[in-house]
């Protein structure tokens, strides 16, 4: 297994969602590979603080723009 391919799973890998094979596969490499552990373990604390976290309210201004951009991009979608 290479690092890009830990990188396409991650998602999945971090839901327990993968194959038991594909998992013993990532778990390998993570073993091995110093960084590849770092990327899983930062996502996994990034999602842990995410998760844990109260939502901030965002600016009216922002919000406005925000869903501006949201009209804009259905709009082109459904052209």
């Amino acid at each position: 297994m290479k690092c890009k391919e830990i990188i396409t799973e991650l998602a999945s890998y971090l839901d327990e969602a993968l194959d038991p094979c594909l998992r013993a596969s990532i778990e390998q490499h993570l073993d091995k590979c110093k960084d590849c552990r770092i990327v899983v373990d930062t996502t996994k604390q990034t999602i842990q603080i995410f998760c844990n976290s109260e939502p901030a309210p965002l600016p009216l201004s922002t919000r406005e723009r925000l869903h501006e951009a949201l009209v804009k991009h259905m709009r082109r979608i459904r052209a």
